[in-house]
């Protein structure tokens, strides 16, 4: 892809640091990327990888965000403005995007409205027309001014189709700062923290105490607390140099200086650290375990850094020192507190956030093509899938449709990829998830998806047939009490390790084959569901089985014969209307034929009045979780004795 992102940073350097992690993340993708920064040049910004198109700077005085300021402290000017808006449009048309991307715009930078519309104005007009995005932090500021929101609101349901959200929603969901309307709650995607910098060698020893304040001067009321306790304290290149004199005055040397590349390190040594909270630092603090006091920054009526310094706090990981009651004494009082407590644990929050950006804009990017070609059917394959639906509706039927997806383990920029094809196009996920395999990062990413359910794929996906026959987990060849405790594991260890409400008692036998007495034996154990290959139905036990595996597995490992495919398809929905038509992936081996296949049929099968997608939670009989296994272990064993 071609990928343009737009970001003016008008106080601190975080807004385009984020940015250009993001940026950064896209080209080492292999997308063609370009920045378009309208803030102050930041040297510490890296812009490796990327091509960066600066416009004509803005900045603005104190936390005055309606009065943009150029570079010589005068009030932007009208021709200042309207060249700021043709190097946008002059951006575009450079670029030929397939995806814009505008930074914070529309939930702020109001005063920058002409400039980010004249760029969303130009993507749109161009054929075919590029995705656009909004890209906005965990926490907003919302105005108090209804009308406002409102506009913002519908410039989203106007303008673009997504809403990125570099957060994860068990910290802080958008909600908890801006009153999300519903048709703008649909466009949101979750793509976890953003953090731009190298992961940290173990310190082996952690001593004193880091002292920074963010990049620009908002962080003066925090450097100005300063007694010299031996404290390291970093200031931001934002911070003008008479100030860091001042500040400096009758401090040791060494003490005080300016913020450095190697931040992050010397951060993971320290034994505890004071800051304000913008996204960046609580990211450094995340990532490196630190413990904290935070002083959120709170001038001007901001409410963010204090609702994010608050739910790091809940969660045990910093203490909050408010901006009012800072002082030096107070400040050594709560470093004390805070380091006589034991260091953070582990936090689970999600810090991928620039690769999941990456490969939910692919994935959108995949769904934009996939309805481009939808129409007209771009092979007789899909002509004659399209006649058997049409055969189906003139009869007043509907093919229930359903998606799975096999073998996942972990939460990885592939899931991403397939997490966010299936929502852009409103089609529930039954995930096979392996028990034994199953990464702390699944978990943590189902956490932000919708529509995902998770379906126990056995136990370790360990093929047990003797050489020579087809391989299976659950077939006919071990003991059947073997195989029950197997299945009853598998369900026991998904339980453990998923989390609740993700997970649905459905069995899916790796490699589709499963014993016919473990079949009998799963609704015992507790399992509502069996997902496999079409075969004979179960009492008390709901078949979903999978009819359309895209996959070469015996050839090329990549994309089946497409025409033979879907001539197949058209003749199982022509001989069985009423059986679901269940589409098989498995998004750890697909490669670009693949997944350019199964984005294109899925938007096509849509777009057909007869398809019907199936509710996966009403199939299998919610609510899910509350099936304990019904057998005693006895029984299970009375089970394995007689099948």
């Amino acid at each position: 892809m071609r990928v343009l992102i737009a970001v003016t940073h008008l106080l601190g350097a975080g807004h385009l640091t984020r940015a250009a992690a993001i940026a950064r993340a896209f080209a080492a993708a292999g997308h063609e990327t370009v920045l378009v920064s309208g803030g102050v040049p930041a040297p510490m910004v890296r812009q490796d990888g990327l091509r960066l198109a600066q416009l004509p700077p803005l900045r603005i005085a104190g936390t005055d965000f309606s009065t943009l300021l150029d570079p010589d402290g005068r009030p932007a000017g009208p021709a200042l403005l309207e060249s700021r808006s043709a190097r946008m449009v002059e951006a575009v048309t450079a670029l030929e995007p397939d995806a814009v991307v505008t930074e914070l715009f529309p939930f702020g930078r109001r005063a920058l409205a002409p400039e980010f519309l004249a760029l969303v104005g130009a993507a749109r007009a161009r054929r075919p027309r590029p995705l656009v995005l909004a890209s906005v932090r965990d926490v907003l500021v919302a105005s108090t001014k209804p009308e406002r929101i409102a506009e913002a609101h519908a410039r989203v349901a106007d303008l673009y189709d997504a809403v990125l959200v570099h957060g994860d929603p068990a910290v802080i969901p958008l909600d908890a700062s801006w009153p999300l309307d519903a048709a703008t709650a649909a466009k949101v995607r979750y793509t976890g923290y953003v953090d731009e910098g190298s992961a940290p060698a173990p310190a082996s020893h952690r001593a004193g105490v880091v002292v920074a304040a963010g990049s620009g001067p908002a962080g003066l009321v925090l450097l100005r607390q300063r007694p010299d306790l031996g404290w390291r304290i970093l200031a931001g290149h934002g911070v003008p140099e008479a100030a860091l004199s001042e500040i400096g005055v009758g401090l040791a040397p060494g003490i005080l200086g300016r913020a450095r590349p190697d931040y992050r390190a010397l951060l993971a040594g320290a034994a505890l650290s004071v800051s304000q909270c913008g996204y960046n630092t609580a990211v450094d603090l995340l990532a490196t375990g630190t413990r904290a006091v935070l002083v959120p920054f709170e001038a001007g009526g901001e409410t963010e850094q204090r609702l994010r310094a608050e739910r790091l706090a809940a969660r045990g990981l910093a203490r909050v020192l408010p901006e009012a009651a800072l002082t030096p004494e107070t400040l050594v009082w709560a470093i004390e507190a805070q380091c006589a407590l034991p260091a953070p644990g582990i936090h689970r929050i999600d810090l991928d956030g620039a690769a999941r950006t990456v490969a939910l804009v692919e994935a959108l990017h995949e769904g934009e093509r996939g309805r481009r070609a939808a129409v007209p059917p771009p092979n007789p394959g899909l002509d004659a899938v399209h006649r058997a639906l049409d055969s189906v509706a003139s009869r007043g039927l509907r093919v229930p449709l359903f998606w799975r997806d096999d073998d996942a383990v972990a939460g990885d920029p592939d899931l991403d990829r397939l997490i966010g094809l299936a929502e852009h196009h409103g089609v529930p996920l039954l995930l096979a998830a392996i028990p034994a395999g199953i990464d702390a990062s699944l978990p943590r990413r189902l956490e932000a998806a919708a529509g995902v359910f998770v379906a126990v794929h056995g136990l370790a996906h360990h093929n047990h047939a003797p050489p020579g026959e087809k391989r299976a987990e659950f077939g006919a060849h071990r003991p059947l009490d073997t195989l029950v405790a197997d299945a009853a594991a598998g369900l026991r260890i998904a339980r453990q390790r998923l989390p609740e409400g993700s997970l649905l008692p459905v069995f899916v036998p790796p490699w589709n084959r499963v014993a016919p007495e473990l079949a009998a034996a799963l609704s015992d154990l507790g399992y509502r569901g069996l997902s496999a290959v079409p075969g004979p139905s179960i009492p008390v036990l709901r078949r979903l089985d999978a009819t359309l595996d895209p996959i070469d597995w015996r050839g090329s490992r990549s994309l089946r014969d497409p025409e033979a495919l879907l001539r197949g398809l058209a003749a199982d929905i022509a001989g069985a209307p009423e059986r679901p038509l269940g589409l098989l992936t498995h998004h750890r081996v697909h490669d670009g034929a693949v997944w350019d296949f199964v984005g294109a049929l899925v938007a096509n099968l849509l777009r057909h009045p007869a398809i019907q997608v199936l509710d996966l939670r009403e199939h299998f009989g919610a609510p899910a979780m509350d099936m304990a296994p019904t057998a005693s272990k006895s029984q299970v064993s009375q089970i394995a004795r007689t099948g």
